[in-house]
């Protein structure tokens, strides 16, 4: 074979579809197999790799699964205190344990929350299914969380006791926090001490004040403005009782809370989600093999910019040199903001099907119709 044969080989179009979840309508997985569908069918025979992706949200476990993880699966503490079902993944030695699928908002009933009281007890009960299966790498992604406990439930579930005044046990949730009196972090599970536990999150909040767990996030999970200041004095007690120092750390607002107990009594390394995943999932070699990435999200907006998948993607795609276009189902960036986040162009369901609730139900079909746009756009 020439060397110009073997140049044109290595030119032929490969195209990785690297996406999130459109939120509501498509599971990660089912908007790369959509993507691809709409891509050969203007280009039959088109090299396409799949590698979903997530940003520490739910549907983190979902992506690790598609890479290749075990998904294992536990029966652990709900929200509200009842039993569910959780999944987290496992390859080599590595778990990716996702809070959502323990504590997440999701798991309530319709309508109903408990911003004071939710418990993150079944995700500490997830991360002791990873350290008895062996895992000596613990990625811990915490968004979508129905909690604002400061990561007390999780920590208890690991052996840490958090005492009031005359030594009873605190119940479970944020607001119970204001009582503490007594945090006894002796009981830990010795094994997390021999664990490397990375904080994948999508936000860098601190823990308490006008951008911590309670003022930021409080609302989306049920709490009114007297239950936002009151789990934001909880927490804060909680702070001064564990150790105030990494309380501002970033992350440390992650999901109620979360982050501030992974970093201050568990040994977690704070990483952006998306940055940790993509080595997780082995983007990295992924992307050597392509010449075009497709990314997107159920809405390319600001928060986009600010960690989430599709930015994560592109910055990694653009240091590599490669082209990157977005699919979405909403898009509230203008042109030059794609560009300056590396996107080259991209195409929303909602200029095909202009009706939100018509685009959310034809997700799918729209997908693969704007897919073949891009083929034709970009690889003929």
């Amino acid at each position: 074979m020439t060397d110009g044969a073997v140049i044109q080989s290595a030119r032929e179009p490969r195209v990785l579809v690297a996406a999130d979840k459109f939120k509501g309508s498509l599971t990660a997985v089912e908007v790369a197999e959509r993507v691809t569908a709409g891509l050969r069918r203007v280009l039959p025979g088109l090299a396409v790799e799949s590698l979903p992706v997530a940003d520490g949200g739910d549907g983190t476990v979902a992506a690790a699964v598609a890479a290749g993880f075990d998904r294992r699966t536990v029966r652990v503490t709900g929200p509200l205190g009842e039993p569910v079902t959780a999944a987290y993944a496992l390859r080599d030695g590595t778990a990716v344990v996702e809070l959502a699928e323990a504590s997440g908002l999701h798991l309530l009933p319709g309508g109903v929350f408990a911003p004071l009281t939710a418990t993150t007890h079944g995700c500490g009960e997830v991360l002791r299914a990873a350290l008895d299966a062996g895992a000596h790498t613990v990625v811990l992604g915490v968004g979508g969380s129905a909690t604002t406990d400061g990561g007390a439930g999780m920590l208890t579930a690991l052996g840490a006791r958090f005492l009031d005044a005359d030594g009873t046990a605190l119940p479970p949730g944020g607001g119970a926090l204001a009582g503490l009196a007594t945090a006894d972090l002796s009981g830990l599970d010795p094994r997390i001490g021999d664990v490397r536990l990375v904080l994948a999150s999508d936000v860098d909040n601190p823990l308490t004040g006008p951008k911590g767990a309670a003022a930021v996030y409080g609302p989306q999970k049920g709490a009114g403005p007297a239950e936002v200041a009151a789990l934001d004095s909880a927490l804060a007690h909680y702070a001064a009782v564990l150790g105030p120092e990494l309380a501002d750390a970033p992350g440390a607002g992650a999901a109620g809370g979360v982050g501030y107990a992974a970093l201050v009594a568990l040994g977690a390394g704070f990483r952006p989600g998306i940055d940790v995943m993509l080595d997780v999932l082995g983007f990295a070699a992924a992307l050597d093999r392509a010449t075009l990435v497709i990314t997107g999200e159920g809405s390319l907006d600001a928060q986009t910019l600010h960690g989430k998948a599709p930015a994560g993607v592109a910055a990694a795609a653009r240091a590599r040199g490669v082209d990157t276009v977005a699919v979405c189902g909403r898009l509230a960036l203008p042109p030059q903001e794609l560009g300056r986040a590396g996107i080259r162009r991209a195409y929303p369901l909602l200029a095909v099907e202009p009706d939100p609730e018509r685009c959310m139900a034809r997700a799918g079909e729209l997908l693969e119709r704007v897919a073949g746009d891009i083929a034709r756009d970009f690889l003929t």
